[in-house]
């Protein structure tokens, strides 16, 4: 609870058995029934199927679906319809290539989470990697829908990311870790008086 007792709107749960990161839908349920009023539940899923997700959110009281994978629009248009909450989709970014498939997105999914790609020669989970990438990438970015900065960020490089990018809200999670899956209470109390400086 230090996110939320320290500002945090959103607190995520991730269901993608690979990460260290990844709890069960019990544990998620009884976190999420501790957030207060106003704080959402977000619950990251990497190219799951409907019946996993049918699983999490039957048990789980999420407020915003991620979806962290390779899902196209028309899997995210099929998983926002079929399951009646908003979507928000991640798009890994490493170059300005990787912007391209911005637009049919930006259409369909009700946020937008702009996180770093690992680079190709790295073995990596989609998101949590403690990368960041060319924050100048996203600098005069207008998208009709509401978005994410992630990648990399931690309360020493926060300020600067934000300035670059123009970001009104910020996702993390392994800059406030001591190792991977370890949150660290310190660094999010750290972390969240730094956003409230800026």
């Amino acid at each position: 609870m230090a996110a939320v007792d320290g500002g945090a709107r959103a607190v995520g749960f991730v269901f993608y058995p690979p990460s260290p990161r990844a709890i069960t839908a019990d544990i998620a349920a009884e976190l999420a029934r501790m957030l207060p009023t106003g704080s959402r539940a977000v619950g990251l899923f990497v190219d799951a199927g409907d019946d996993q997700i049918r699983a999490i959110t039957a048990r789980v009281p999420l407020d915003l679906l991620q979806l962290h994978g390779g899902e196209s629009p028309r899997r995210v248009a099929e998983i926002r319809d079929r399951f009646g909450l908003p979507v928000m989709k991640a798009i890994r970014i490493a170059t300005a290539a990787d912007l391209a498939p911005l637009p049919d997105y930006a259409v369909i999914a009700d946020w937008i989470l702009f996180d770093a790609k690992a680079p190709a020669n790295v073995t990596a989970l989609p998101g949590g990697t403690g990368i960041a990438f060319d924050w100048q990438l996203l600098r005069g970015l207008s998208l009709a829908r509401p978005w994410m900065l992630s990648g990399g960020l931690n309360a020493q490089n926060l300020a600067e990311a934000v300035a670059l990018t123009g970001a009104k809200m910020v996702d993390v999670s392994s800059g406030v870790e001591d190792r991977p899956g370890v949150k660290s209470i310190a660094r999010i109390r750290e972390f969240l008086a730094a956003a409230k400086k800026i």
